[in-house]
């Protein structure tokens, strides 16, 4: 998101452009702004200004002068100010004309203030701090509403994906594959006799363990794997750019890293293990609900086998009646074939 990306943290020094074709007025800017602390990017013409206004994290703060070759300020705001921009610059005009009608028509267009070449140091850097809050509230607006779009995508228990997130994200991610032709791996988690540890130990107890599974599968990634509540007891994880091979080996390696060690409360060593299903996309494999059966498929061959395995699809079920599939059943043994 380009608003994400701008927005930048209030202990950073602020960021701005000086965009001034003279060369002497350009150097006296620099200084002065480096002396109150400012990062500062020079522009000698307005084409330039606006190349560096169109990257991916432009300054913040912008000064124009309002003549220069290329593009001169006035056409520089308006493009500024297009809706399409999702990010608001502060703007200040520095311009020789004196005229209160081109001051009105600058701000009309879009500049925020404007200060008359030859200019005081101190009305610069009153109008520069009014922008540089103004930006600092903007940002701090966005991490607001990033952070709560982030909790809105979150699991509230686990910190994980929810499911609705989670869903969205593998689509993306399938979309992508499909059109670089590439693999993408999916495997449906579920916690073993989860049933009997709430039985025994109490719920309290049992969402310890599922906070703590869902900490493990998240050590057992990649970091650009993503790792989702399918709900209850059920996970999801989805792992970009897996063939067959390797999938069976990252499924491999999540199943022990869960199974590796008792969860302890208290007193209480509570032995946790995982069924997986786990399937690739190809061809036939692109659309979220094939992709979801398929992984459904194998889960239920993985718990059908005893559970604490990994079952791996290589066929999608058509319909709602399960017609044959290759699967791939893993134990800590070597892989035994077999057939739905």
């Amino acid at each position: 998101m380009y608003a994400a990306n701008t927005a930048f943290n209030c202990l950073e020094r602020p960021r701005v452009l000086v965009a001034e074709d003279n060369d002497s007025t350009r150097r006296i800017l620099f200084h002065v702004l480096q002396q109150w602390g400012y990062d500062i990017v020079l522009s000698k013409n307005g084409l330039e200004a606006w190349e560096i206004l169109r990257q991916e994290r432009p300054p913040e703060l912008v000064i124009l002068d309002w003549e220069m070759p290329g593009m001169d300020g006035i056409e520089l705001c308006r493009r500024l100010r297009d809706k399409s921009r999702s990010y608001y610059h502060y703007v200040l005009m520095i311009t020789g004309r004196c005229d209160k009608q081109d001051i009105v028509r600058a701000r009309e267009l879009g500049a925020d203030d404007c200060l008359t070449k030859p200019f005081e140091k101190t009305d610069l850097k009153a109008r520069l701090g009014v922008g540089h809050r103004i930006v600092a509230l903007q940002n701090e607006l966005i991490r607001s509403r990033e952070q709560h779009r982030e909790q809105a995508m979150k699991d509230g228990m686990t910190g994980l994906w929810n499911r609705t997130a989670f869903l969205e994200l593998i689509q993306h991610e399938l979309e992508r594959a499909a059109r670089s032709h590439a693999c993408t791996g999916l495997l449906l988690l579920d916690l073993d006799h989860f049933k009997k540890v709430n039985d025994t130990y109490g719920h309290l107890v049992g969402d310890i363990v599922l906070k703590e599974t869902a900490r493990r599968l998240k050590q057992a990634v990649r970091s650009y794997d993503f790792v989702g509540r399918y709900g209850g007891e059920e996970f999801f994880i989805a792992l970009p750019g897996c063939n067959g091979k390797q999938l069976r080996r990252r499924a491999e390696a999540i199943r022990l890293a869960v199974a590796s060690e008792p969860v302890r409360v208290g007193l209480a060593e509570i032995a946790i293990t995982v069924s997986i299903g786990a399937v690739v996309t190809s061809a036939r494999l692109r659309t979220m609900s094939d992709i979801l059966a398929a992984a459904d498929v194998a889960l239920y061959k993985a718990k059908d086998s005893g559970r604490n395995c990994t079952a791996y699809c290589e066929k999608l079920p058509y319909g709602t009646a399960m017609s044959p599939a290759k699967t791939l059943v893993f134990r800590v043994g070597a892989p035994t074939l077999m057939t739905l």
